[in-house]
Parts: structure tokens; C-alpha cells; sequence
């Protein structure tokens, strides 16, 4: 990976996009996203615009690079254009550790990957750069701007990655995956008689967006499969949480936990836990719980690696 190219093509990126806002009048986004249609064109009206198109292509970015190029541009949109929470990307160090658990649970080297709320893509982008198995990923994403983004950089990475338009929470059609991924919404969702539909549903308020989409997640996935999801830390505590629970005795066995730390998130109460859920099955599997405190120490992703191997060994997973 060449970190002066990746420099250099955020450099064009920002100024080409820069130059589009104030050519339309439009927001950052929807920019970068004219941005992207006119890199794959090949051109542009503006003499700027299309003398960097020209110098990024000469440069011949890798995935990775383009992928790393996308997010220093986000970072710095979220200084002047801020998007809310839950649609910001999920951190790399995160992303990391979601391929690391991918690549362990799963023994075959084809493996379907259906993530739930897709977002700007970055989090597919992570797991398909770095996981060394071939990846057949579709992401669901319901907002309208982030399909637009993900799509566009998907398309300018010329990325294998499949993308639809729909709210997660309403039944879809899709076929069952080895894995689902998510880095799940906080917040309540707001259409209680969709909610209603699930056995988490709540009868007397909003039901919990998380909630409703770690149930659905498990109609998506396969009977040996893996839903590897981001959800908040009081997950097992909420007022909701008797709902949630009494739907897991039911329908799905807990196979790991993994605390982040609260420095990763903008305030402790956006903060996350990684669960690993797998449909009921007969045979009771000792879950593995592990405190992640700092993500950035060597040492400690490697005593974490080499504890997740040794759990999965003595549990035949």
C-alpha cells in the first residue's frame, strides 16, 4: 500500500469535489457522488475536474488505497457536513477484527455475506480487501444518499460488491447467507406495526431498531451460519432486553462476546459490543467473552487472536 498516493489521490478527490459544490450549489455528498460518475466517464465540462480525473487515474490505486483515499475524504466532510451516528463508517481497527472472526468461523473459502445496513460501504470494502477468501457480499442499506455513495465508490473501485435498496426491518427476498454482518442502528425504529410482526416487538412503545434487526437477521441466515453483529453495550440490560432475551432462548445460541473499548465511540452511550449469534442448534457451545481494551496494542490483538483459536479449537468450531 502506498501511502503517498493515497494522499495524493484525497488531494484530487477534495478538490474535485470542492470544485462540483460550488459549481452546483450542492452539499459535499451528493457531490462526491457527481464526482464518482465523472471519473468513470472519463471527463468533465471543468478544466480542474478533469485534469484530476486524468492524475487519478495515472495513479493506478489499489482497492485498498482507494478504499483508504474514501475515508480520509469522509472524515474530513464529517468536520463541515457531520452525517448522524449511525451512518458514519465503522472504524478499520473494528472492521479488522469482523474479518478476523469471518475468516475463522467460516471453513469454506466461498463464502455469502449478506450485511445488514450497509451504510457507505467502508465496512465491505475492509472485509473483501482483507479477507482472503472470495467473498459473494450484497449490503442492505435503507437510506437514499448512502446507496448513492456506496454504489459510486463500489463502481470507481470496480468492486465485486452488490448493493440493494431497502429497509431491513421489512421482509426482503433474499436467499440465506453463511454470514450476516451488521454494525446495527441505535435508536427506535418508527413504524410499530411493521415492529409488531417480530416477537421482540415492544406493546407499549417503540420497539429497539437493534433488536428487530438482529431478529430478522437470523431468517437470513443459514442453519450453520453466523451473524457477526455490532450492537450496544446494554444490549443484555436495556428495558427491552426481556424481549430480546426471551427470543434468543427460543431462537439463537450467544457463541461470542467481545467488549470494545469507549474510546472507539463518540460518547459511552453509542458505545458497541461485538455478538456472535448462530440459529438454536442442540449442541451447547461454551461462548467465548472477551474485554477488548485497546485495539491499537500488538500485544493485546495477539493474546485476543491466540484466545479465540484456542476457544474455537476446544469447541470443534
Amino acid at each position: 500500500m502506498n501511502f503517498e498516493k493515497i494522499e495524493q489521490a484525497y488531494d484530487l478527490l477534495l478538490e474535485n469535489v470542492q470544485t462540483i459544490q460550488n459549481l452546483l450549489g450542492t452539499n459535499f455528498y451528493d457531490a462526491l457522488i457527481e464526482q464518482n460518475a465523472d471519473y468513470l466517464a472519463g471527463s468533465h465540462e471543468n478544466e480542474v475536474v478533469a485534469t484530476n480525473i486524468a492524475s487519478l487515474k495515472q495513479l493506478q490505486l489499489t482497492a485498498e488505497e482507494w478504499r483508504r483515499a474514501y475515508q480520509f475524504l469522509f472524515i474530513k466532510a464529517n468536520q463541515t457536513e457531520p452525517m448522524q451516528y449511525n451512518h458514519q463508517f465503522t472504524p478499520d481497527s473494528i472492521g479488522f477484527i469482523l474479518t478476523f472472526l469471518l475468516e475463522q468461523l467460516v471453513t469454506e473459502e466461498q463464502v455469502t455475506v449478506l450485511e445488514i445496513g450497509s451504510g457507505t460501504g467502508n465496512l465491505a470494502q475492509t472485509i473483501l480487501n482483507h479477507s482472503q477468501k472470495e467473498i459473494d457480499y450484497l449490503g442492505i442499506e435503507v437510506g437514499d444518499l448512502l446507496i448513492d455513495l456506496s454504489a459510486s465508490i463500489a463502481d470507481v473501485m470496480d468492486s465485486s460488491v452488490h448493493f440493494a435498496q431497502g429497509d431491513a426491518v421489512r421482509p426482503q427476498i433474499l436467499k440465506e447467507s453463511q454470514v450476516i454482518i451488521g454494525d446495527l442502528p441505535i435508536g427506535y425504529y418508527p413504524d410499530d406495526r411493521i415492529a409488531q410482526r417480530y416477537q421482540v416487538a415492544s406493546p407499549n412503545e417503540h420497539t429497539y431498531a437493534h433488536h428487530l434487526l438482529m431478529e430478522q437477521s437470523l431468517k437470513y441466515l443459514k442453519q450453520d451460519g453466523y451473524a457477526i453483529l455490532l450492537a450496544p453495550n446494554d444490549l443484555l440490560t436495556s428495558p427491552q432486553s426481556p424481549l430480546l432475551k426471551n427470543w434468543l432462548k427460543e431462537h439463537a445460541s450467544v457463541v461470542a462476546v467481545m467488549t470494545l473499548p469507549a474510546t472507539l465511540f463518540g460518547a459511552q452511550s453509542m458505545a458497541k459490543t461485538i455478538f456472535v449469534l448462530q440459529k438454536q442448534t442442540d449442541v451447547p457451545v461454551e461462548t467465548f467473552v472477551y474485554p477488548l481494551t485497546n485495539l491499537q496494542s500488538p500485544e493485546e490483538l495477539q493474546a485476543f487472536t491466540e484466545n479465540f483459536k484456542k476457544w474455537k479449537q476446544d469447541n470443534a468450531i
